[in-house]
């Protein structure tokens, strides 16, 4: 076997360990279902008839930020699992068998793309359920999910960088309600960007999940309530949230391996 294909073994194996978890702690399982549907329901019923959202209703609007916002928290995944293996000393003993290091981010990153799969399955059917639409046609619906995943990606590979630079589990769950949350709030994740304070309109045009919710919306045919005089991130949300998404990973990954090889080395 060449070493790539030990490299896709070990991952695998390490991705269906990181899976079995799951089997054995099914609530790990909680923040990519039930509080998804959660947010689903408490944004479309509570506010959906208080909100008015130009160009269409405030479920279909609603249902894109609530993708992002999720996927922004998915970062605790792989945050907390992999500072918690570090803790426990689960990685040195890894070290000492026949294994790729790089192959256990894989097999982490392979698992949690699986979790990330489910809840973007989930709050579409939950959608689905209480009216959001596609509107375009099947390659913008294809765009739309594709960005999401890669979207996904990126702070999946934030979160492992978060994970390999703390030293409890804690401080992951502390920065995702940190930066995290308010990042998510500060955007047109929820209502209309014209609708805040003018300083916190420019945090929200310029903030990357405003751009990446508005490039879901623009794929997905859905409202985007552009403000007047929206800025360049606004007026191309699509060609914006991939450069976010780019600069994340190119970021991440190298930042990610270099500081893992350092915390498993010696």
């Amino acid at each position: 076997m060449s070493s790539l294909s030990y490299l896709v073994s070990d991952s695998l194996v390490l991705a269906r360990r990181n899976l079995a978890h799951v089997r054995q702690i099914p609530e790990k399982l909680l923040d990519v279902t039930l509080q998804p549907i959660m947010f689903v329901l408490l944004f479309s019923f509570v506010f959906g008839h208080v909100i008015h959202v130009p160009g269409g209703s405030y479920r279909e609007y609603v249902i894109a930020g609530i993708l992002v916002q999720t996927l922004g928290f998915g970062l605790m995944g792989p945050g907390v699992s992999i500072a918690t293996d570090l803790g426990e000393g689960v990685v040195d003993r890894l070290r000492s068998l026949p294994i790729s290091r790089t192959a256990y981010l894989m097999g982490h990153m392979a698992a949690e793309m699986a979790a990330t799969a489910l809840a973007i399955t989930v709050l579409t059917l939950s959608g689905l359920l209480v009216g959001w639409r596609i509107h375009t046609d099947i390659p913008h619906a294809v765009a739309g999910f594709a960005l999401l995943f890669l979207f996904a990606f990126a702070m999946l590979w934030v979160g492992t960088l978060i994970g390999v630079m703390v030293r409890s589990p804690d401080a992951v769950q502390g920065f995702a309600f940190m930066v995290i949350f308010p990042l998510t709030f500060l955007a047109n994740t929820f209502v209309p960007a014209d609708g805040l304070p003018s300083a916190l309109q420019d945090v929200s045009n310029w903030n990357p999940f405003s751009a990446m919710t508005a490039a879901a919306r623009t794929l997905f045919g859905n409202p985007v309530a552009m403000p007047e005089g929206a800025p360049w991130p606004m007026v191309h949300p699509v060609v914006s949230a991939l450069i976010w998404c780019a600069a994340l990973l190119a970021l991440a990954i190298p930042l990610t391996v270099r500081r893992f090889r350092a915390r498993t080395t010696g």
